[in-house]
């Protein structure tokens, strides 16, 4: 009998009212960002108040979903599943927490292209990751 290899479970993100909208995007396969209306700067993480000016006058922009990597680690140890988490740069210029899926550890790169591609969580709500262009 062949043992089927381990996936590893991606655990649920808190949904809250001023995130949903958010979440409800990533399970029709898109990926948004916030934009202040006030001082105009793009953010990340999903909230609406602006970081960089405090403002509450914030929407909901759609992101192309593409970027690089501005560093990465992938776990070993400690997990019964490796994964790679990165810090992936937008090209809208926002930078994200995310995990890096679909490609071989030793062959990424700081700086290498890659493109949003969603993933399911233990409880069904869909989270974006990236994976090489």
């Amino acid at each position: 009998m062949t043992e089927q290899p381990a996936v590893r479970e991606i655990p649920e993100p808190p949904v809250n009212p001023e995130n949903r909208p958010y979440f409800e995007a990533c399970a029709q396969g898109r990926l948004l960002i916030g934009r202040c209306n006030d001082c105009g700067q793009h953010h990340f993480y999903p909230r609406v108040i602006c970081p960089s000016c405090f403002s509450n006058r914030t929407e909901w922009i759609p992101s192309e979903g593409t970027g690089t990597i501005y560093t990465y680690s992938t776990m070993h140890r400690g997990t019964p599943v490796p994964y790679t988490v990165a810090y992936v740069t937008l090209d809208e210029g926002v930078t994200m927490l995310t995990n890096l899926v679909d490609c071989d550890p030793a062959r990424l790169a700081i700086g290498q292209r890659v493109r949003v591609v969603f993933a399911k969580t233990v409880a069904g709500t869909s989270v974006p990751m990236f994976t090489p262009a």
